[in-house]
């Protein structure tokens, strides 16, 4: 294994910790939730593409019955922004991060329903685990409780489980012989053209008028750093080192980024419960990584 590649699933997770931040700032310029992902999925179109072009223009190439499980992966890509957007904006970044996290959970629910696989014991005992963490992460135990709202916890566990049929579809479609960015850059072309309808494109100009530069900057900052860069540093990261090992640095880098960005930037300090209650679960989460990546 070369270690020095160890470090870009880590950029990943990072990466999509500091989604939050992007998100409450466009929602506080006014900026609505379909017309934030049609800003973020129609400019991450080019560096997508810029990827594939590097990697091998083969990857563009698809047959017609690859095209209804691409837009399976669109469809849950909407649905798990939507859930995710709406949870950054209502609760705290390292809960909303952490309740993405548990889409393994649910993965592993799916797989035993539809398909029999066995749910072991360790894998019982770490998904029990990860509850308890969240169950703490809320406040459940502690006066706080009143002060998250129970939508965006729900809008939470919606993105996780957006995430899991994601998982699911897109695993589907690269055991057809598809590539990941094959999946990715077909899906989001798909999630472009069906947000243009529902787009207020006098939002984004009233947006970028302000300070045409500044603005600008920060869209192709968000697109880049919160969808496109993270899913080719990942993507990438799987050439080098064991994709159980780049799910464990990545499910750990990114509720931990969320956490870090929400103290820094908006003063979100969990009490020491809750902070166990953050632990615990990525704690639980990494094993259950760790696991799934031994059996493949």
């Amino acid at each position: 294994m070369r270690k020095i590649y160890l470090i870009l699933p880590i950029l990943a997770g990072m990466m999509f910790g500091s989604s939050g931040i992007f998100v409450r700032t466009l929602t506080q310029n006014g900026i609505d939730a379909t017309t934030l992902l049609f800003l973020r999925f129609s400019i991450a179109v080019l560096p997508i593409l810029i990827a594939i072009i590097l990697t091998d223009t083969k990857l563009f190439k698809i047959d017609l019955s690859d095209i209804p499980l691409f837009l399976a992966c669109a469809i849950c890509i909407i649905g798990l922004n939507l859930c995710y957007n709406e949870s950054m904006n209502t609760i705290p970044l390292s809960l909303a991060a952490v309740l993405l996290s548990l889409a393994p959970i649910f993965v592993l629910i799916f797989a035993y329903i539809f398909f029999r696989e066995k749910i072991t014991s360790k894998k019982l005992a770490c998904m029990l685990l990860a509850i308890f963490g969240c169950l703490l992460m809320t406040g459940v135990l502690e006066d706080s409780l009143t002060s998250i709202p129970l939508f965006g916890i729900f809008s939470g566990i919606g993105a996780g489980l957006f995430w899991a049929i994601y998982l699911m579809a897109s695993k589907k479609s690269i055991e057809n012989g598809n590539h990941t960015y094959t999946i990715l850059i077909y899906s989001v072309i798909f999630i472009t053209l069906a947000l243009i309808p529902f787009t207020n494109f006098g939002q984004i100009t009233e947006f970028i008028s302000n300070n045409p530069t500044l603005t600008i900057l920060f869209l192709i900052l968000h697109s880049t750093l919160s969808f496109a860069l993270p899913y080719i540093l990942s993507t990438l990261s799987l050439k080098y080192i064991d994709s159980g090992v780049s799910s464990i640095l990545l499910s750990g880098a990114e509720p931990f980024a969320a956490l870090i960005f929400g103290f820094l930037i908006y003063s979100e300090v969990p009490t020491m419960l809750m902070f166990c209650g953050f632990v615990i679960t990525i704690i639980a989460m990494m094993m259950l990584s760790r696991k799934k990546g031994s059996e493949n």
